[in-house]
């Protein structure tokens, strides 16, 4: 009875320690740098939300948020290393719909649970795709590449910033709803699968809209179709997928910040807060609309857990239906 008495006392004072001692880590945190780690290399749409955040972010915290780029793998090198890192939410990860979703479909194996691996904090931005071309091809609508590609089976690549995500769910979609055989190019990231795109070696991407805008604007790139339901203020001339017969391949890509699995709850409370302030402050804000992003914070990590929870039931159809793998 003394011993099972003892025991019961142990346990009651170990609790009580951890929940003084959480507590005091949360109230002094944040006391050093934090980290702010993307799976990509600089110049696609994660890094680019990711050094739009960081001032913000520093801002709220009252510390340096240092973006820290991580590539290879579609990202799974980059959000792999967030899950394995301290609990202690210095080191963050900023990623979007391929690397927290698709890979789970498109890769044999994938080292960490998006869910159950890291602490949820909030999604930050959503952006449209756009699907593009280089101008020597002479297409100019959706229609006008399918048929294109009709005439000349797999004599078409599109280049991808990864084997198994977005950019090349969204190819192999229009493959499998147009009927037609063109290559699918995977690249490190989209930087890299932008410059062969611009400089002619491949003929076509589908990517978030911010990182091909400014190519299209110039005249470098075409627009041929822009995948959500609606229309881009920014480019208001060209028409949705669902416009040019294709609904099917309606999309958009989301990008979200998260900390790894067992994080303090208070801890995550506070970045949250931080991360919502940064992505709604006016200047910020303005930034991301003019750039091609719409803001899309979650009410509370938990709501965005929730809404990871459903992604992985929408693409979980869509991958079995295409049959989608990352060979590369």
């Amino acid at each position: 009875m003394f011993k099972k008495n003892y025991l019961l006392l142990f346990i009651g004072w170990a609790a009580t320690l951890f929940a003084l001692t959480t507590g005091c880590v949360a109230q002094d945190f944040p006391a050093k740098p934090v980290r702010l780690v993307i799976g990509f290399p600089p110049g696609g749409a994660n890094d680019i939300i990711a050094r739009l955040m960081a001032p913000k972010m520093s801002e709220s915290l009252g510390v340096q948020v240092i973006v820290e780029n991580r590539p290879g793998a579609n990202a799974i090198i980059g959000t792999d290393h967030v899950s394995k890192a301290a609990p202690d939410g210095y080191t963050l990860g900023l990623a979007g719909l391929s690397p927290l979703v698709m890979t789970t479909f498109t890769y044999a194996k994938v080292p960490y649970d998006s869910i159950n691996d890291f602490a949820g904090i909030s999604t930050v931005v959503m952006s449209p795709v756009l699907i593009v071309v280089h101008p020597a091809l002479p297409a100019r609508s959706l229609k006008e590449l399918v048929a294109l590609a009709k005439a000349q089976p797999g004599k078409l690549d599109f280049g991808t910033a990864g084997a198994g995500g977005i950019t090349r769910m969204l190819i192999e979609l229009m493959k499998l709803t147009a009927g037609i055989q063109v290559q699918a190019v995977a690249y490190k990231g989209a930087a890299p699968a932008l410059t062969d795109l611009l400089g002619g070696h491949v003929q076509g991407m589908a990517m978030d809209l911010p990182v091909l805008y400014p190519h299209v604007k110039s005249g470098k790139l075409r627009a041929l179709a822009i995948s959500p339901e609606r229309r881009s203020p920014l480019l208001p001339e060209v028409a949705t997928v669902a416009e040019q017969g294709f609904p099917a391949l309606q999309s958009t890509n989301w990008y979200a910040i998260m900390a790894p699995g067992k994080t303090p709850r208070a801890i995550v409370e506070r970045l949250h807060g931080a991360i919502t302030r940064a992505a709604h402050a006016p200047d910020l804000k303005e930034k991301f609309i003019t750039g091609g992003f719409e803001p899309m914070t979650s009410a509370s990590p938990d709501t965005y857990t929730a809404f990871l929870k459903q992604e992985f039931a929408r693409w979980g159809k869509v991958a079995k239906a295409a049959n989608i793998k990352a060979s590369e």
